[in-house]
């Protein structure tokens, strides 16, 4: 098999991998460009000394000044948690694209604020325009993912998927590097910090133009009885004819699945609420959340927001050089997420990824820990770092490199995949708000760990990521090439470690079938369709 080989779940027309599902998910994906900016950006940003001087933070004491910076990193996170809520009412009412364009306007808005902050007015512009890019972003991490599943073929659905995590990566390296730049060329004037500031209104501003051109998702317009401009989308998308047998199982497949979560749940506002009381549901929130518990218990936006503390506590010093250190990280991670979403997350499979990647990464992590315990390298600075600081910092890629083509972007292909129609807008945003929710306690108490734990903040991170290996392993399937509507098949097989593969071969002899069947038949569109529903029925 080369690079690139696919494995679909039926005969799939080249020319559903064409250039428009591949532009409309890199479209989409500027929302993440404007999250990942985010969380690389601010850290380094206040530590910059033009941002020290405008608001005295230099007069405070170490708790206080922690305090502060604490506040403006994770009012952000407080405001996602709420956005990522609030986009549930919006894509139920609005839908996919109509809600980016609502949510990116609330962000520019916010962003905007944060511009009019300085020494006169204090820090209340950038608090208040913190929460507002806040909601912004937590709706479009919500809507994003499952904009671009719904709209992917199955074979290619965490590639592109992963494009909103490759988005993320190119955000963060631009904001990991802006604050090294403007800290050697920009004199340390209030221009300085307004640069990093004001540069986060240029993804948002290329995703409220492209939300212009790019189409709504052909399956919720389906489930709202929207059927024909639905099927218009998606031959659109899919760069087929109305006819083409592939459209006609696709919309049949789509069809009978709105039909069916209708008589069983209902497609009003609060009806997938109600099915909260069925137990797979439950159980798939529960997965999603959870996902993102142990994402953050990996340590990664520690490391994101706090970035200038962490590579202190091996030893290096100076601002420039830690601001290099940490561009250095946004390169590793950028690169390690194109290999990523290119080969390994729809060939080595979510499930391989998460736990190998959590096993590598805990090694890591153990490492770093015991050279901070018996060096004590902030407690004895040095012009250079020794070679057992050198071999740390090694370590500390290496860990990047365990942990980005796995716990990095992989939980948000699964949350965008694991949920059936009528329930998939209030799953992502359970999913997208849990992550918020533990993003912010990770924003918000990293500081005072690092002063509590010391070393320890890496042992617990360590612990964390080995814990997370056997929740993989015994309750989260593998969903690579699964179809949409095959989920609840391989959500219902046992044991969760085999059901990919017995899915996998139902979905085979199910079209096998279906195309004998077919075979020559001379039916009209709706009959074939009927057919399809028929025959996709055992699944």
């Amino acid at each position: 098999m080369g690079l690139l080989t696919l494995k679909e779940d039926r005969p799939t027309p080249k020319a559903v991998y064409n250039w428009r599902v591949y532009a409309s998910a890199s479209v989409a994906s500027f929302a993440s460009c404007m999250i990942g900016y985010d969380s690389a950006f601010i850290g380094t940003t206040l530590a910059l000394p033009s941002f020290i001087n405008e608001f005295q933070l230099g007069l405070l004491g170490a708790a206080e000044k922690s305090l502060i910076s604490a506040n403006i990193v994770s009012l952000y996170q407080a405001g996602a948690f709420f956005g990522s809520l609030f986009a549930y009412g919006s894509t139920h009412y609005l839908g996919r694209r109509k809600s980016l364009f609502v949510f990116v306007s609330i962000f520019i808005l916010g962003a905007g604020l944060m511009l009019g902050a300085n020494r006169e007015r204090g820090l209340g512009l950038i608090y208040g325009g913190r929460v507002l890019a806040g909601i912004g972003v937590g709706a479009c991490s919500m809507i994003v993912p499952i904009y671009i599943s719904e709209l992917s073929p199955p074979a290619v659905r965490g590639r592109l998927v992963g494009l909103y995590e490759l988005g993320w990566q190119i955000g963060g390296l631009v904001g990991f590097w802006i604050n090294y730049g403007v800290n050697l060329h920009v004199p340390p004037t209030r221009t300085q910090w307004l640069i990093p500031f004001a540069v986060q209104l240029i993804p948002a501003g290329l995703l409220f133009l492209g939300a212009l051109w790019i189409k709504e998702s052909p399956r919720w317009l389906i489930a709202n009885g929207r059927r024909e401009q639905g099927i218009e989308n998606l031959c659109w998308i899919r760069n087929l004819s109305p006819d083409d047998i592939y459209i006609i199982e696709e919309v049949g497949f789509l069809q009978e699945e709105v039909e069916r979560y209708r008589r069983e749940v209902g497609a009003s506002f609060w009806k997938p609420f109600a099915s909260l009381k069925i137990r797979r549901v439950q159980w798939r929130f529960f997965l999603g959340s959870a996902l993102f518990f142990w994402q953050n218990g990996s340590g990664i936006n520690a490391i994101n927001y706090y970035s200038p503390k962490v590579f202190s506590s091996l030893g290096i010093t100076g601002t420039n050089t830690g601001f290099l250190t940490t561009g250095l990280f946004g390169v590793v991670k950028t690169v390690l997420t194109i290999i990523w979403l290119l080969y390994l997350i729809d060939h080595f499979g979510r499930r391989n990824l998460l736990m190998y990647g959590a096993l590598g990464g805990s090694i890591c992590m153990w490492i770093i820990g015991t050279y901070i315990k018996i060096a004590e390298p902030e407690k004895n600075p040095t012009d250079t770092v020794p070679p057992a600081g050198i071999a740390a910092i090694f370590f500390f890629y290496l860990w990047t490199a365990f942990y980005t083509p796995s716990w990095n972007g992989t939980p948000w292909v699964l949350n965008s995949e694991m949920f059936d129609q009528n329930t998939r807008s209030l799953g992502q945003a359970s999913a997208a708000a849990s992550n918020w929710f533990w993003n912010f306690l990770v924003s918000r108490f990293t500081p005072q760990l690092f002063t509590a734990l010391g070393y320890g903040v890496y042992f617990f991170f360590a612990s964390l990521m080995i814990l997370s290996i056997f929740f993989v392993f015994f309750l989260v399937p593998e969903t690579k090439s699964i179809p949409l509507e095959a989920m609840d098949r391989l959500f219902d097989e046992r044991p969760v470690w085999k059901a990919h593969g017995r899915v996998i071969e139902i979905l085979h002899v199910q079209d096998e079938e279906w195309r004998r069947n077919a075979d020559g038949a001379d039916l009209s569109q709706d009959e074939k369709m009927a057919t399809t529903v028929d025959q996709r029925e055992t699944i």
